[in-house]
């Protein structure tokens, strides 16, 4: 079994941005009502001109009041998404003073992302083939990705260490558990943990060369399933110890309990049949926390609507389970706002995280003829409220990567 989290790790603070809305509140609100975020891209983005998919779950920009126009203008979308999610997470935990700071001048970043600043790439390819050369240097230089994290600690007034996670789609998770992992052993008392993704065409293009887009609704856990829908957005996290928030007087919204991670090397691009990688890395973020399968209420499934991916981890859930699968509500959030990518594992958790402080389910949208392995425990629409003690949130990646964490009620 796992060993166990050192010192209890707790969440003081959310933030988010997604398709569904600007901020955390409005993004769950839309979320349990049964909202659905795909519509066509728009030109202003990019043509989808020859592609077989032409939908995409994109993200309205909050405005930023505290930067400059100026400023804003030179930060890449990611960043953009990045920063308004960081800043409601710190604000939330009460870190935030109203200049629109932190009040802690040093804070670890755990990041997660795929694509970063890929859009500034883009837009230079452009700009060079339509024979125009002129302005593009400043897009050019600010392309790395580590320009999110600066772009960050400059928009938030902070320094310190951080790092990137660019996992693939377990990306998110990995971020957040390797914060949790560092307050837990004591490295750090504090860390601003999140992932962010922004729409782009090549990612865009390289999901729907290998046909993994759908030209339908997006439906996960169903046996008509065609394919995933991509989505964009952005979700943090502060993630302290629980001695620390007391000392602040901060008050947790929920414990991180359980954290695991897993490799396998069955394919690029596919799970196991069987699960084995899935089931593994359930069982030891459930046995780090010390939680039975049957005391899990609800799990935020992967869920990508591929029809390679939601069979096995269909199979995957009733191992975990067994015959506790019955006491359990599971759905797959990416109906609604699409595969984030690298931050799905951070979005995904935050919606986790808000059904445990909620006991409000997220449902899983655009069932018609539901997988038989777990027909009975998907959540349907305008379900009823449900008590909450631990949930989970589980992520796949490209390359065999697997996360699953584990949130208790403190």
């Amino acid at each position: 079994m796992p060993q166990s989290f050192s010192r209890r790790v707790v969440v003081t603070g959310l933030g988010a941005v997604t398709p569904l809305g600007g901020d955390a509140a409005s993004s769950w609100r839309e979320l349990v009502a049964g909202g659905d975020a795909e519509r066509p891209i728009p030109e202003t983005l990019f043509s989808t001109e020859g592609y077989r998919a032409r939908n995409a779950a994109w993200a309205e920009l909050p405005p930023l009041p505290e930067l400059t126009a100026k400023a804003v203008g030179r930060l890449s979308r990611a960043s953009r998404l990045a920063i308004p999610a960081a800043r409601e997470a710190l604000a939330s935990a009460g870190l935030l003073d109203a200049t629109g700071k932190s009040t802690l001048p040093v804070v670890p970043l755990s990041l997660s992302t795929t694509g970063g600043g890929m859009g500034f790439g883009e837009e230079f390819l452009r700009a060079v083939l339509a024979g125009r050369r002129r302005g593009l240097l400043g897009g050019v230089a600010r392309y790395q990705p580590q320009q999110q994290v600066l772009d960050l600690q400059t928009a938030l007034g902070i320094e310190g260490p951080s790092m990137v996670v660019a996992n693939a789609c377990a990306s998110g998770a990995n971020a957040l558990g390797h914060a949790a992992e560092l307050v837990a052993a004591g490295v750090v008392d504090c860390v601003l943990a999140g992932g962010f993704e922004a729409l782009t065409e090549l990612i865009f293009a390289g999901f729907d060369c290998l046909q993994a887009t759908t030209m339908e609704k997006c439906r996960p856990f169903d046996l008509g399933r065609s394919g995933l829908l991509v989505g964009e957005g952005a979700a943090f996290f502060v993630i302290e110890s629980e001695e620390h928030a007391r000392r602040r007087g901060a008050v947790p919204l929920c414990e991180v309990a359980g954290y695991a991670h897993t490799t396998d090397f069955f394919h690029l691009t596919q799970p196991q049949p069987d699960g084995t990688a899935l089931l593994e890395v359930m069982r030891g973020a459930a046995g780090r926390g010390g939680i039975a399968p049957e005391r899990i209420g609800y799990v935020n499934a992967h869920g990508t609507a591929t029809p390679i991916n939601d069979g096995p981890e269909a199979t995957a859930y009733c191992r975990f389970f067994g015959e506790a699968l019955a006491g359990t509500r599971i759905s797959s959030t990416k109906a609604a706002i699409g595969h984030t990518l690298g931050a799905a594992g951070a979005v995904e958790a935050f919606f986790a995280i808000m059904a445990l402080r909620t006991d409000r389910l997220p449902p899983q949208l655009n069932l018609a003829d539901p997988i038989p392995e777990v027909a009975t425990v998907l959540v349907r629409e305008m379900e009823p409220p449900r008590p909450l003690e631990h949930v989970l949130s589980v992520n796949l990646g490209f390359g065999g990567s697997n996360a699953a964490l584990l949130f208790s009620k403190p």
